[in-house]
């Protein structure tokens, strides 16, 4: 059977996947438009998995991506949500500080999210507790009204919907095997195309390889897992946050309060040792775990970016009443007895560059004429997916 011909297709079903393929569809509405995934329907992995919160824009340095995307990316999430009568939870968001030091990194994130555009501001603690009667923070807190949180897997399932309905195709159960010239050889079958696109998430890096593309680049991937508070729903109003370590990506533990009101503390930012090491034996594939921990003992032993200090800490979390304690500093009345299981764990697809051995904190894309690579979608990629797209296909793909 001769491969069929698509002007574009996308590896990948997750956000950046659809995001793309959705703006490729305004466009280009003639053009033939290709998604591709190797699991059975949209959103298998991180984006499904997401926590739902999206970002109000104040952590990320003013030059960055993420701070150009994240407040647009939050309003126009947010419409969509609206007009396709997908449920937000408008709740708000506290980032609350412990000492002194942590209160001069309040004011940091303040002047960051001013810069970025992003509604926020610093209050007192009485302000504080008018919106979270019992949260605690030492003199201020910073509020963020506009962070919300909803499902990933309705959002995900409304675009496939979508563009279905405009005509853009879905092959699932495709697995990137390769490429020769300008086909894509999968387990579901050879494509031909005029562009590929690479937003496999976790499995970008090997896809980037293949192109020649992202070579000082590696995935890191790291397991993240909630804690459900089974007690009530009412203990706490909204996302209450600790303020983070901006040597890495990570925000530490919090509260989310997630789109149904259900509380949860999380995540943790456990190394994994498999891309996709959600339990002890999915997925195991004993040649990337080997490169995986060839890296993760480098990072180890060096204690590049603080890695060393992170795993002992990240560790630790799995000690059940550790883990909840660092929630209980925030919300001093949370019932530390009410929490029930851990919700279904995700794996954050991290990018590592081998060179300088730190974590990418930015979005990273790069491109030839013939393929484009999405490099680097972390956090807050969810928020950012609908104008981060759009930069993707005006800087490297429809130029």
């Amino acid at each position: 059977m001769s491969a069929k011909s698509y002007d574009y297709v996308v590896i990948g079903a997750g956000i950046i996947g659809l995001s793309i393929a959705r703006h490729l569809r305004q466009r280009l509405p003639q053009a033939s438009i290709l998604v591709l995934d190797k699991e059975e329907d949209v959103g298998a992995h991180s984006s499904g998995r997401n926590s739902g919160v999206l970002h109000a824009g104040f952590y990320y340095s003013a030059n960055s991506l993420k701070a150009r995307f994240t407040v647009e990316g939050n309003k126009s999430l947010k419409e969509y949500c609206r007009t396709r009568n997908i449920p937000v939870n408008t709740c708000g968001k506290l980032v609350v500080a412990m000492d002194e030091k942590e209160l001069e990194m309040l004011h940091e994130l303040e002047r960051r999210g001013v810069r970025n555009g992003s509604n926020v501001r610093l209050i007192s603690v009485e302000e504080a507790k008018a919106y979270e009667p019992s949260v605690f923070s030492y003199k201020k807190a910073l509020y963020s009204p506009d962070t919300a949180s909803l499902e990933p897997l309705a959002v995900l399932r409304a675009l496939k919907e979508d563009l279905i309905a405009l005509g853009v195709e879905f092959v699932f159960g495709a697995e990137y095997r390769g490429h020769q010239d300008n086909v894509v050889v999968t387990s579901g079958g050879d494509f031909i195309c005029g562009k590929v696109v690479n937003c496999a998430g976790l499995y970008a890096d090997k896809v980037a390889h293949d192109y020649g593309f992202g070579k000082r680049y590696t995935m890191i991937p790291f397991k993240g897992l909630y804690l459900k508070y089974a007690k009530n729903k009412t203990d706490v109003r909204m996302n209450v946050y600790p303020v983070p370590n901006l040597r890495n990506p990570f925000l530490g533990v919090h509260f989310t309060k997630t789109v149904e009101g259900t509380i949860k503390i999380g995540p943790t930012a456990i190394p994994a040792f498999w891309r996709e090491n959600y339990t002890l034996s999915k997925n195991f594939r004993i040649k990337e775990c080997a490169e995986i921990a060839f890296q993760e003992t480098k990072l180890f032993f060096t204690n590049a970016f603080g890695f060393r200090d992170l795993a002992f800490e990240e560790i630790h979390k799995y000690n059940r009443e550790y883990f909840i304690s660092l929630a209980v500093k925030m919300v001093p009345s949370i019932d530390p007895k009410g929490f029930g299981e851990f919700t279904r764990p995700g794996i954050r697809a991290q990018l590592l560059d081998k060179e300088s051995l730190e974590l990418v904190q930015d979005f990273v894309v790069e491109a030839d004429r013939y393929s484009i690579h999405v490099l680097n979608a972390v956090s807050p990629a969810f928020t950012c997916a609908f104008p981060f797209a759009e930069f993707v296909c005006q800087e490297y793909i429809l130029r």
